[in-house]
């Protein structure tokens, strides 16, 4: 039987839980990064990219806990919380995703917006997140979306574009961070059309969906999961709890609330290691 991992978005605090969560499994004896595929999205292509290329929990973990740098800033959400908001509504689109027409309408949004960084200053930051610039040769797919068409895209190492290019345009949040270019077109978030992407794990036995964002507007975490079981496939999805909740606070993207979210991620990771003792089994088997 194989297994995928699925690590959601959630920006820096996301990154963070993730990263506390996945550390305290391994602890309890539950190390769930040797999976024959690993999805990343946004702030889950960051931590797929670290756990596949080999760089060990502890020292990613040690990296989220230590002091803040100078220069890190809270970006403001408005403008995606207002699409987010809309999507909600009970008049919103009847689809879990949005629709493809949907995504370009946002793409051409973000090509548009004004933001307070620059597509290599973000780069940048993404190459410093990365101790390992190189594809690993485990399977590793990171999501984007394409802002011109709404194509979305799961980039690989076959894709034969750099990793922190790739992890860089699965993280390019729009209103907030500049599209990401890539051979002449443009990319952004693959969180715009699904926190999980968790589809990209069909055909594997055992899905385990790791998701600091368990839903935004209509789509969540559970429509993909109950897709996967109708599929055949176990899944498992782990989301924070109340305490991690509160830890991450209302801004995924506040870099102060990074080491809380690590901790609190951290403390959940008995229990949901307890909770996991069928997988537990059926890895050990």
């Amino acid at each position: 039987m194989t297994y995928a991992l699925v690590l959601g978005a959630g920006g820096v605090t996301g990154i963070a839980w993730e990263t506390g969560l996945l550390k305290g499994l391994r602890d309890a004896g539950l190390d769930l990064t040797g999976a024959d595929l690993v999805v990343g999205t946004s702030a889950g292509s960051v931590v797929g990219a670290q756990v596949t290329t080999g760089v060990p929990l502890d020292e990613l973990y040690r990296r989220q806990v230590e002091p803040l740098r100078g220069g890190e800033r809270t970006p403001d959400l408005g403008r995606l919380m207002e699409f987010f908001a809309a999507r909600a509504s009970p008049d919103g689109p009847p689809a879990a995703r949005p629709t493809r027409e949907m995504l370009a309408w946002i793409g051409a949004q973000a090509r548009a917006a004004s933001t307070k960084v620059t597509e290599a200053g973000r780069l940048q930051v993404i190459k410093a997140r990365l101790p390992v610039h190189e594809w690993p040769e485990r399977a590793l797919a990171v999501t984007a979306v394409d802002t011109a068409d709404g194509a979305f895209v799961a980039w690989r190492r076959s894709s034969g574009v750099p990793l922190p290019l790739a992890v860089a345009s699965s993280c390019a949040v729009p209103w907030v961070y500049p599209p990401t270019t890539i051979r002449g077109r443009r990319y952004m978030d693959g969180g715009v059309r699904s926190t999980t992407n968790a589809d990209l794990a069909t055909g594997h036995g055992l899905v385990l969906i790791v998701a600091p964002i368990a839903g935004v507007g209509r789509a969540t975490v559970g429509d993909e999961a109950d897709e996967l079981r109708r599929a055949g496939a176990r899944v498992e999805v782990l989301v924070p709890d109340a305490a991690a909740v509160e830890s991450i606070g209302p801004n995924p993207l506040d870099p102060a609330r990074r080491a809380q979210a690590a901790e609190a991620g951290l403390a959940q990771a008995p229990a949901a290691a307890e909770a996991l003792a069928g997988v537990r089994a059926m890895l050990s088997a």
